[in-house]
């Protein structure tokens, strides 16, 4: 269960990790609180994932989702949610009706976190809940200090993972070069909203002589924000919106140097795709991209332009250090292969299934 397959880390884990399943002898099938059509729904559809749905107004707080979940949940040996609204909602519906619940994590931090009222409702609702898995070893120490639970094995954690050779064997798209051949494209994969820091990366350009242009993949309630602060700091010619992709390994593949600003992060699955396509990947010092990122790629500090203008002019201008870098982003992606998560996930199912 999650609350739709728009653009989005945990989104993208279900397009890749369902069909995986299907794959392992697993009988598997998602259900959205939001059923819009969406390039990873057709994507499932197409490998044979049936999927359900609760609508397509977009309303995924809607308390009736509580009633027309129970139905469904009464199929199933273990039910699986992601994000919010799933995760609350099928706590409550576990009220009426026995079911095994796992949830996953994605984030080391949430807004919801700050408000100290809010916690107890995250205790009951993380109480009814078989295992939880977290996305990152940050995730799971933040998510332990919030709850205030002990170190038992309801909590474990599962990297996220990506299909390394798919990243690998991309061929170049070579879109990003029609601007002349000495061009230095620097991209940034990840949707526009407030974890993100596309913000950060726009300054940075107009920091970088003007052959540096940015690729901005993905869309989000703040992509109009960004595009007048591109205008405000004079490199709108410079910063290139692609909007929602479904070619993000030849995307990467055709890049210099991949960044990744952000906020906050979970886990940083687009830095690993940078890794994996044998691009130097820059990120913010923040949890969860840091584990990811640090000796492999180059950190900056979140939010410091002038320093992540200098980390890319630094890697475009030192070729011995591009390639070093570039190898120890190849090595560090083939740790978070999918087939990793994969098993870890079935060893968790099958655990919960036999209680």
């Amino acid at each position: 269960m999650i609350t739709s397959l728009h653009t989005g880390g945990a989104e993208k884990l279900m397009a890749d990790l369902l069909p995986r399943f299907r794959q392992e002898g697993m009988e598997v099938d998602l259900l959205l609180f939001d059923g819009a059509d969406t390039p990873f729904k057709r994507q499932l559809l197409a490998a044979g994932v049936r999927i359900y749905e609760l609508g397509q107004t977009g309303c995924v707080y809607n308390p009736l989702h509580i009633l027309r979940l129970i139905p469904y949940l009464k199929k199933y040996d273990v039910v699986h949610t992601h994000n919010t609204a799933p995760q609350l909602f099928a706590a409550v519906a576990s009220l009426f009706v026995a079911i095994r619940l796992v949830t996953t994590e994605h984030s080391t931090l949430n807004r919801r976190r700050a408000w100290k009222w809010f916690r107890w409702v995250d205790r009951w609702m993380y109480g009814r809940y078989a295992r939880i898995i977290c996305i990152s070893d940050k995730a799971e120490t933040n998510l332990r200090r919030h709850l205030a639970l002990p170190q038992d094995d309801s909590i474990c954690t599962i990297c996220n993972g990506i299909d390394v050779a798919r990243f690998a064997c991309a061929a170049p798209c070579g879109v990003l070069k029609s601007e002349g051949a000495d061009l230095v494209a620097v991209m940034m994969v990840a949707g526009f909203r407030y974890q993100k820091d596309q913000d950060t990366v726009i300054r940075a350009m107009s920091l970088l002589p003007e052959r540096f242009h940015l690729y901005l993949v993905g869309d989000g309630e703040r992509r109009e924000e960004c595009e007048k602060l591109c205008r405000e700091r004079k490199v709108a010619d410079r910063v290139h919106f692609l909007g929602i992709r479904t070619d993000i390994p030849e995307l990467l593949k055709s890049a210099d140097v991949v960044v990744m600003s952000s906020h906050l992060e979970g886990f940083g699955l687009a830095a690993v795709e940078g890794m994996a396509a044998g691009k130097p990947v820059v990120a913010s010092d923040v949890d969860g991209l840091r584990e990811v990122v640090m000796g492999a790629g180059l950190l900056f500090e979140k939010g410091n332009c002038t320093r992540l203008a200098e980390t890319i002019e630094s890697l475009i201008h030192n070729r011995d250090l591009y390639c070093h870098v570039v190898s120890k982003c190849e090595a560090r992606a083939s740790e978070y292969d999918i087939s990793k998560m994969v098993h870890g996930y079935r060893l968790v199912y099958e655990s919960v299934a036999r209680v």
